[in-house]
């Protein structure tokens, strides 16, 4: 055989190969529920937090494990969707950050993560996002107004497709990607990744949607999710919207720049509770 022919097969079928190990690899690229681990490290309890053990059951049958931490002087209630690694466990520096602004927090593990059960999944993480909103408005009875959707990475492409659906006071979108094609193309721009991704997590067209109040936090240094994807998801995002730039890197934008980021916080809240309370949002 030609050895230029030789040479030419075995990088086509290298690249195939390639091809064929992101397609089919797709789940094990996106979900990390057992990195670090899927066992609970701490408890709100931990920091001095009272908190309750919640747990519910999704449309198809998995049952999530989730915690209601309530504050005292509650002004509203915020559904936290967390990111593509670890369990809620991992979180407790964010829903301090939350409860320090009053808010009552409810934070959910996806199915397959810490103590839920099941697979993870696109539309089954939307189920998880659709069951936690059940249980704060119908089990909880607390009115839509009085609720503030946050996601950050991955869940913020959960959240983003919840706020679609739904009627919170506002929406917090931070850290998020354009959609997983756009992120893959990012990744690996030399492979067809536009036509391999089975996962779409569309924030990009989901954000056009969105008629709530809606806040778009990024870091300039992100070194997971490029800056300009949220920039470029601001772009598209429908009004009332706003952009906070973070310091810091993916993890630590929020604590690196916690002063900024409590201020920019404060100010929504208050705009997006009021705007809400002026169309007839509840008490609770």
């Amino acid at each position: 055989m030609n050895t230029l022919l030789y040479l030419l097969l075995v990088i086509v079928g290298g690249y195939c190969a390639l091809a064929l190990y992101v397609f089919l690899m797709q789940p094990k690229l996106i979900y990390y529920p057992n990195i670090p681990g899927r066992t609970l490290e701490a408890t709100p309890a931990a920091i001095g937090m009272d908190y309750e053990e919640v747990t519910f059951s999704t449309t198809d049958g998995e049952q999530l494990h989730a915690w209601f931490i309530p504050h005292p002087q509650a002004r509203a209630t915020l559904l936290f969707a967390h990111g593509n690694a670890g369990n809620i466990s991992h979180r407790l520096d964010s829903i301090q950050v939350f409860h320090d602004l009053g808010l009552n927090v409810l934070i959910f593990d996806y199915r397959g993560y810490g103590r839920s059960t099941g697979k993870p999944g696109e539309n089954g993480t939307y189920r998880d996002a659709d069951a936690a909103w059940t249980y704060l408005t119908e089990t909880r009875v607390i009115d839509s107004g009085k609720i503030i959707l946050f996601g950050r990475s991955l869940g913020a492409a959960v959240i983003a497709d919840l706020a679609t659906r739904t009627e919170p006071a506002g929406v917090i979108l931070e850290s998020a990607f354009l959609s997983v094609p756009d992120m893959a193309a990012t990744i690996y721009p030399w492979l067809p990744v536009r036509w391999l991704a089975s996962y779409r997590y569309d924030n990009g067209d989901k954000v056009t949607r969105i008629t709530q109040p809606l806040l778009i936090i990024h870091s300039r240094r992100d070194e997971i999710i490029p800056f300009e994807q949220g920039e470029r998801l601001f772009r598209r995002a429908s009004e009332p919207k706003q952009f906070l730039e973070l310091r810091g890197r993916h993890n630590d934008g929020f604590y690196v720049s916690r002063d900024e980021y409590l201020v920019a916080m404060e100010a929504f809240l208050e705009s997006a509770l009021s705007a809400a309370g002026l169309k007839g949002g509840g008490s609770n």
